[in-house]
C-alpha cells in the first residue's frame, strides 16, 4: 500500500520542475513550495481520499489560495466517483495532483488547478425538479429511503390514476382518458407502458393488463 511519505519525492520533483523551492512539514503543512512573486503553494499528502484530507486542505485555504491535495493515481474513491470528486474540489477551490508511484519513474499529473468557482445552474435539471415537485400529489415518500424501487413519483401516481380509470371503465380511448383525468400525457404513459400495466387492444384504445390489475392497487 502506498504511504504518504511515498508521495513526497515525486511531488517535490514535480514542483521543482515548475521553478519552486520545496520544503516538507512547515507549520503542519505536508508540502510548502515558494516561487518568486507567487503565493505559497501548499500540498496535503494522503494515501487515500478522505473527508479528513479535504477538511485539512480547506483549512490551509486560510494561508493561501494555492492549495492542492495529492493522492495516489489508483485511489479507490477517485476511481468510483471521479466526476463528483473533481466537482467537489473545484467548488472548494482546491487543486488535485495524482501521483503514480507504481511506474518505474514515479510521476505527478495535475488533474485540477485551484481557483475560485462560480457554479452554473442547470436550467434543465432545475425545471425538472420543480416540475416533479408540482406534479407529485402530497408527500408519499420518506426522505432518506434507501430503495429507489418503491419511491412514488408523479409519473407513478399518474399511472395509478390511469389504471384505476381503466379498471372501472374498461378498454378506453387514450384521448378520453386524458380528458377525463386531466392528464395531458396520458396517451404517452399508456403507449410507453413502463410498468407493464397497460395493453393496447385496438388503435388508440387501451385496457388494464393482468399485471396492472395485480400491481397498481399496491401503489394506491
Amino acid at each position: 500500500m502506498t504511504k504518504e511519505t511515498d508521495l513526497y519525492d515525486p511531488v517535490k520533483r514535480f514542483l521543482q520542475s515548475q521553478g519552486y523551492t520545496v520544503k516538507a512539514e512547515i507549520n503542519g503543512c505536508d508540502v510548502t513550495a515558494l516561487r518568486e512573486n507567487d503565493q505559497p503553494l501548499i500540498v496535503e499528502l494522503k494515501s487515500a481520499l478522505s473527508l479528513k484530507l479535504i477538511l485539512q486542505a480547506v483549512d490551509r485555504l486560510s494561508i493561501s489560495d494555492n492549495v492542492y491535495i495529492a493522492i495516489p493515481k489508483k485511489s479507490s474513491p477517485l476511481k468510483k466517483h471521479r466526476r463528483q470528486v473533481v466537482s467537489l474540489l473545484r467548488r472548494l477551490g482546491l487543486g488535485l495532483l495524482l501521483v503514480d508511484t507504481i511506474a518505474t519513474q514515479p510521476s505527478v499529473k495535475p488533474l485540477l488547478v485551484p481557483g475560485r468557482y462560480s457554479p452554473r445552474i442547470s436550467s434543465t435539471r432545475k425545471n425538472r425538479l420543480i416540475a416533479e415537485f408540482e406534479k407529485r400529489k402530497g408527500d408519499p415518500n420518506t426522505g432518506g429511503a434507501a430503495s429507489q424501487e418503491r419511491l412514488t413519483t408523479a409519473y407513478r401516481q399518474q399511472s395509478v390514476e390511469l389504471a384505476e380509470f381503466l379498471e372501472w371503465h374498461g378498454p378506453s380511448r387514450a384521448a378520453d382518458v386524458a380528458n377525463a383525468l386531466q392528464i395531458p400525457q396520458a396517451r404517452n404513459i399508456l403507449y410507453r407502458n413502463v410498468y407493464g400495466w397497460f395493453e393496447r387492444v385496438d388503435r388508440g384504445i387501451y385496457a388494464l393488463s393482468p399485471q396492472g390489475a395485480s400491481e397498481a392497487p399496491t401503489w394506491r
